[in-house]
This record gives structure tokens, C-alpha cells and sequence, in this order.
């Protein structure tokens, strides 16, 4: 890597554009989470509907099935990414305007209709983006890019999480969502402001063909032993931490925390220190790069998983609850900046849009493990021993850095 200046390495053109990648991500995906539940509340929707209603996120579950339409088809002369960026954005600005004009009581067919059509456009949003963002960053900056874009991604969500509730208590929804949607211009801007990156474009290959060669050339490149220990890693690194996490806001009630002690501490201390951890994260790993990072900042992330073992055991301690909190997520933040950045590297400009919608979508895998057997497994073990148990289930993540990842295995 050719030695700079921090400061000519993070305050350049490529960085601010990963700011707004990340905050064009962010704005719809927060939406759907934040906004679109408190408005529909609002509008009388029953518990059990508002539940169901979270199907609608699925398409994020599912952009790998169409992202090779991103890699294949595109618009001569307007850019591969480009010719997807803004039409998808336009429909975004114009959807997420439309959803106040809707009454959830009487039109929740069409509300479910319209959400669904904004997923399914912000999910091809992110793979336009992330294939643009690792196509434009060198592999020494993709480190401190992913890092700046995801606490963008997350910056994000105080618009729809905040900003569009305080205003929703004092103006009609109508004008909210139209405030909200006008927050898409960023993306608009970025896309009309920027240029296709001068990559070598796959040929022309008929449907079946592109479907299938971004996989074929991730198998060849790394072989089928290595593939599949780079696929058990997405699976397994986070593992521990999401476990741990999935049942955060039960595990506080159940050691004597009200709703607004959970509100005010750990939410605060969660936010902030995850958002430090991917900034120091990304800076870091300019200097020591991202198979190093990816070694210490998983080793923080295992440590601070027995933060929660330690709080079992103390109980009721606001202080200690802050400090457990904080250190969690500074791990959250710091090994997260690590792994997408490993994800970019992992993927190959010729086919990024497809390859990186499989890898996240492998890498969302614990997530939904976690969800589905943490309870389970506390009702059996203990909040302790639960919390053990996922600092031993992070530790296989850890060893598979020896294969893919090794100490030596990069110039820093």
C-alpha cells in the first residue's frame, strides 16, 4: 500500500461518496422499521397485523435472486450501476410520498402493496450501491469506505426514526412522508454527481449465463474448499455477538430494568459507541488492513459478549449496564467495519453486484438463527450460562481466520 497522510487517506472524494451511499441505504430501510409501524398504529392496525407486516422486508432477505440482473443488463453509455441507481431512486421518492396519501383503515391492501414495491426498490438500491462502492475503492480503502457507509446507513435512520416522528405530532402524515421522501434527493444527487467506475465489463452472456457466472468465477477464484470455509465465516463470525443480542431487551427486564432505564441507558449507550467503533475501526484498518482487523476487532467482540454474563450475575446496576453496553457495541462497531470490509475484498468487480447480495445475505443467516433458538436455549441454560455458552460459539468464527484470513496474509 503506498504510504499517505491519514488525513489525505479519509478526507477524500471517494469517503464523502460513502457517506452518501450509506445514508441513501439507510433512509428507506429505517422507514420501513420505524416510520411505516408508528404510522400505521396511528391509524388503528392491531398488534397481530403490525407483526405480520414485517414480511414485507423480505426482499432484502432475497436481492441476491435478482442481482444478476443488475451485473447483465444496463443502459450504453449511462453506466452499469448508474442506468439502476436512478430510476430506482426516482420510484423510491415518489413511493415513500405517496404512502401518506393512503388511509391504513380502509386501503391496507394498497399500503401493503406500495411497501412491499419500496423494498423490493431499496433492495436493489443496496446492490447498485455496494457493487458501485467496491468497484470505486481501492482494497486498502474498502476498510474505512464500508465503515463510513455503514454508520451513514445508520445516521439515517434518526430522519424516519426521529426527525419524521416529532413532525408527525405536529403536521398531517401526508406532509410527512413527503418531508421524509424528499430526504431520497441525496441519492438522486449522488447518482447524477458521480461516474460509472472504468471496470472490464463482463460480455454480453445470455440470461442463464450471467446468472450463473458470477458464481462460476467466485468457485474458480477461490476454489471449492475455500469457498466453503469463506461461507461457514459469514455464517459463524458474528454468530456469538447476534446470539447474544437477540433477546437484549427481555434479558434487562428479566434482571429488574424498566422500559425507560432500558430506553434512556441502553439504548444511548448502544448507538454512540457502535458509531465510534466503526469510525476508529475504519481508520485502523488503513494501517494495519483488514485480515488484522478482522483478528483484533473479532477478538473484542468475543470479549465483550461476556460483558452479558457479568451483568447476569450483578444484577440490577445501572452503571454496570452502561459500561456493558458501551463495550458491547464499541465491539459491534469495530468488528462490523471489519467484516463488510472483508466482504467487499471477497468479491470481484466483474460480477460485485451479485456476489455481494449472496455474501450479505449469507452474513444475515445469524441473525436469524439467533432469533429462532436463543430462547430456547435460555430456558435451558440461564441467562449466565447463556451468555457463556455464545462467547464458546464465537470462538469457531475466530479459528477459520487461520485459513482466509491469516495474520501475515496482506500487505499492510
Amino acid at each position: 500500500m503506498i504510504q499517505k497522510n491519514l488525513w489525505e487517506m479519509v478526507f477524500t472524494r471517494r469517503m464523502l461518496i460513502c457517506v452518501f451511499t450509506g445514508f441513501a441505504s439507510g433512509l428507506p430501510l429505517y422507514l420501513m422499521q420505524q416510520l411505516v409501524p408508528a404510522w400505521l398504529t396511528d391509524g388503528g392496525i392491531s398488534l397481530a397485523d403490525l407483526g405480520l407486516f414485517a414480511l414485507v422486508g423480505l426482499p432484502y432477505s432475497w436481492k441476491f435472486l435478482w442481482a444478476p440482473l443488475l451485473d447483465r443488463y444496463f443502459i450504453a453509455g449511462f453506466g452499469r450501476r448508474r442506468s439502476w441507481l436512478l430510476p430506482v431512486q426516482i420510484g423510491l421518492l415518489l413511493a415513500i410520498g405517496a404512502l401518506g396519501f393512503l388511509q391504513p383503515e380502509t386501503q391496507m391492501s394498497l399500503v401493503v402493496s406500495l411497501c412491499v414495491m419500496i423494498a423490493l426498490l431499496s433492495a436493489t438500491q443496496d446492490i447498485a450501491l455496494d457493487a458501485y462502492r467496491r468497484e470505486l475503492l481501492d482494497d486498502h480503502e474498502l476498510g474505512l469506505g464500508s465503515s463510513i457507509h455503514m454508520n451513514a446507513y445508520r445516521i439515517a435512520g434518526l430522519i424516519p426514526g426521529s426527525l419524521s416522528l416529532i413532525l408527525a405530532d405536529l403536521m398531517p402524515w401526508e406532509s410527512v412522508f413527503m418531508i421524509t421522501a424528499a430526504f431520497m434527493m441525496a441519492g438522486i444527487v449522488l447518482t447524477l454527481s458521480i461516474k460509472d467506475v472504468a471496470v472490464e465489463i463482463p460480455k454480453r452472456l445470455d440470461f442463464v449465463a450471467a446468472v450463473l457466472q458470477p458464481f462460476k468465477e467466485f468457485l474458480d477464484r477461490n476454489g471449492v474448499d475455500m469457498t466453503v470455509k469463506i461461507l461457514a465465516f459469514m455464517i459463524l463470525y458474528k454468530l456469538g455477538d447476534n446470539m447474544a443480542t437477540a433477546l437484549s431487551t427481555r434479558f434487562y427486564m428479566d434482571i429488574g430494568f424498566s422500559k425507560s432505564e432500558i430506553g434512556l441507558v441502553a439504548k444511548n449507550a448502544a448507538l454512540w459507541p457502535m458509531i465510534i467503533g466503526g469510525i476508529l475501526g475504519g481508520i485502523w484498518m488503513l494501517k494495519i488492513g483488514i485480515n488484522r482487523a478482522l483478528w483484533l476487532f473479532g477478538g473484542v467482540q468475543l470479549v465483550s459478549i461476556l460483558g452479558f454474563a457479568v451483568l447476569a450475575e450483578v444484577g440490577h446496576n445501572k452503571i454496570v449496564l452502561a459500561l456493558v453496553i458501551a463495550f458491547e457495541y464499541l465491539g459491534v462497531g469495530l468488528g462490523t467495519a471489519a467484516f463488510v470490509a472483508f466482504i467487499a475484498k471477497t468479491t470481484s468487480p466483474l460480477f460485485a453486484a451479485t456476489q455481494f447480495a449472496l455474501l450479505t445475505a449469507f452474513a444475515a443467516l445469524p441473525r436469524t438463527i439467533a432469533s429462532a433458538f436463543s430462547g430456547i436455549l435460555v430456558e435451558h441454560m440461564g441467562w449466565t450460562n447463556f451468555f457463556l455458552f455464545c462467547t464458546v460459539i464465537a470462538i469457531p468464527g475466530m479459528l477459520l481466520l487461520f485459513k482466509i484470513a491469516p495474520w501475515h496474509g496482506e500487505r499492510t
